[in-house]
């Protein structure tokens, strides 16, 4: 059956549907409906779908469109709910369950007939981290039942105006719903606030005498102040104190009328830095990073003591023989001082005695390699991309010659570009069965680096290695291991994968022949280095990479930064896009 997404955005989401659709044997092919209701009617008109699947949409399908063709809607909410903030209204009011409806489409918003809903737990996360993982695995189940059921031609989808049903219309969750009241409201209501917000849209605040938005926010158990008042950094993120205590806010976005050159999200401390300290502030001296001088730095140990209640996003512990390094940056993205301190990181944790190391194993985004946004925010963006490069290949290679102990990626979330291929520099790679890998760089007009030309070829061969960088589409959790991408599938639902994970590192450490399998494994580094040493790979990349970087005409500068500032790029019809942005030195 051949099927056309459409889609807002070629986002998570929409991807983890085209993939699996994909792995049931479905044609599929996407139009963005950002391009317009004609890019929308023209892809219907070439493609001739039989069925027409929306996972994610910002707006109406055109009317012309629905009428003439079967056209199912993901709705995150569950039957009988209807508006454009259904996922908002859910973190706000505290549900502790939420669910996600297939909706055949019709004029009235919402209103169509069910043809499949699934529910949910609605976990005390970010609402990204929400979408990307319990949203994601319940629209999933619910766009494929839906399909199955469109196929088979018997199903007699489930009217709204079923008296069953309750009909609920939730309106557009404002900012003036979102705003904090820093003298009244406590931590909890704080944190329930930037959680609801925190990729989209932000929560809108004031700092330093210029509105920002708020993107984010974890507890803080010690640091204290009047309330308002900010208190700190660590690792890029600003300590903010409440009535009640305080929490951490990781990124920050100028207002676009702010006259801010950068308005979109970056590191907090980075966007602080950029304005006038606060009258009578005392510079605190030399700063690690890119912050204010004048906030003093409050440093969290790797190892985190019994009681602590803190925000950090490097983590380091250890049960028994095996030792747990997790990692948790905004979006996935890894700038250049986030590669650095996962990198000492990782020298901490291969100073501890064990035999097994995790590498990840929280949920959520694992990596999607360098962070574009603080590269478009920089003075010099060639020279940033360029330090924040060699930044990842240096923590790639240090897993890579890492032969005294295994050492597993744990997936708990979606990974891309540099970030799969810093997954792959392991020994093993385990996913959550939920995840979608993007092992590419074309579609950032890039030919890639940390060492992908010897790690995606040892596990999935020349012939899929060079086919799943040049074609460049998202690939399921299935397929991934179906190739030899992954090792391990971990069936788990996201509030269980870290457990899960523990559970089967620990019986990895139990093997009896795991002496022998890293001597094998040391072994084999060695041979390989002798046929071609890892320093030829590195070389030969960021000899491309170089070219492109400090080449202004190469198109891998539009494109990042139409991707930061999301602006209009590409094709309407993003699976065929990439040859048209690859040039300038990318293959």
């Amino acid at each position: 059956m051949d099927i056309l997404l459409v889609a807002s955005a070629f986002n998570s989401l929409s991807q983890r549907v085209y993939a699996e659709l994909s792995d049931q044997g479905y044609r599929v092919d996407v139009v963005l409906a950002s391009h317009g209701a004609e890019a929308v009617r023209a892809a219907v008109r070439e493609a001739r779908p039989e069925l027409v699947v929306a996972p994610m949409l910002k707006t109406a399908l055109p009317e012309d469109v629905w009428r003439e063709h079967t056209c199912l809607v993901v709705h995150p909410g569950p039957p009988g709910d209807r508006g454009p903030s259904s996922l908002d209204w859910a973190i706000a009011e505290e549900a502790s369950h939420w669910g996600v409806t297939v909706l055949q489409a019709e004029a009235a918003m919402d209103a169509g007939d069910v043809w499949a809903a699934e529910p949910f737990p609605v976990s005390p996360v970010g609402k990204s981290d929400l979408y990307r993982n319990e949203v994601s695995d319940a629209a999933s189940a619910a766009v494929l039942l839906a399909v199955r059921r469109y196929a088979e031609g018997s199903f007699k989808p489930r009217a709204q105006s079923d008296p069953a049903v309750r009909v609920v219309w939730r309106d557009f969750f404002r900012q003036e719903r979102r705003r904090i009241d820093w003298e009244n409201d406590s931590t909890e209501t704080v944190l329930r606030k930037l959680r609801g917000a925190d990729s989209q849209p932000g929560v809108l605040d004031e700092l330093l005498g210029r509105e920002v938005f708020l993107h984010g926010g974890h507890l803080e158990d010690r640091l204290r102040g009047r309330p308002g008042d900010l208190l700190a950094t660590r690792a890029g993120a600003v300590c903010r104190a409440t009535r009640d205590g305080a929490v951490w806010i990781p990124e920050l976005r100028p207002r676009k009328s702010s006259g801010d050159p950068a308005p979109f999200r970056r590191p907090a401390a980075s966007v602080l830095a950029a304005l006038p300290a606060p009258p009578g502030a005392a510079a605190q001296g030399a700063r690690p990073g890119d912050g204010p001088h004048w906030l003093p730095e409050d440093a969290a140990p790797l190892e985190l003591p019994r009681g602590r209640n803190t925000w950090t996003d490097i983590r380091y512990r250890q049960l028994g023989d095996v030792g747990f390094l997790t990692f948790s940056f905004p979006g996935g993205a890894m700038s250049t001082d986030h590669c650095r301190r996962l990198l000492a990181a990782y020298r901490y944790a291969l100073a501890r005695p064990a035999s097994v190391l995790v590498l990840g194993g929280s949920r959520d985004f694992f990596s999607n390699g360098i962070h574009l946004n603080v590269i478009e925010a920089a003075a010099d963006p060639a020279g940033e991309s360029w330090a924040n490069l060699n930044a990842m290949n240096d923590l790639v290679e240090a897993v890579l010659r890492t032969t005294d102990r295994l050492v597993v990626a744990a997936l708990g979330g979606n990974a891309a570009a540099g970030g799969v291929m810093l997954a792959l520099a392991a020994d093993q790679v385990w996913c959550r069965a939920g995840t979608v890998l993007n092992p590419h760089y074309r579609r950032m007009g890039l030919y890639g680096s940390e060492y992908w030309t010897y790690t995606l070829p040892r596990r999935v061969g020349t012939g899929a290695a060079q086919r799943l960088t040049t074609e460049a589409l998202p690939v399921s959790a299935a397929t991934a291991a179906r190739i030899g991408l992954v090792d391990r599938l971990v069936p788990a639902e996201p509030q269980r994968f870290t457990t899960e994970v523990e559970h089967r590192a620990a019986a990895l450490a139990d093997t009896p022949d795991l002496a022998r399998r890293i001597a094998a494994k040391a072994a084999a580094r060695r041979a390989d280095e002798e046929q071609r040493p890892l320093a030829e790979y590195r070389r030969a990349e960021l000899a491309r990479m170089r070219a492109v970087f400090f080449d202004p005409r190469a198109p891998y500068h539009a494109l990042r930064s139409a991707f930061v500032r999301k602006l209009p790029s590409g094709s309407a019809r993003p699976l065929r896009a990439v040859g048209e942005q690859v040039t300038g030195g990318a293959r």
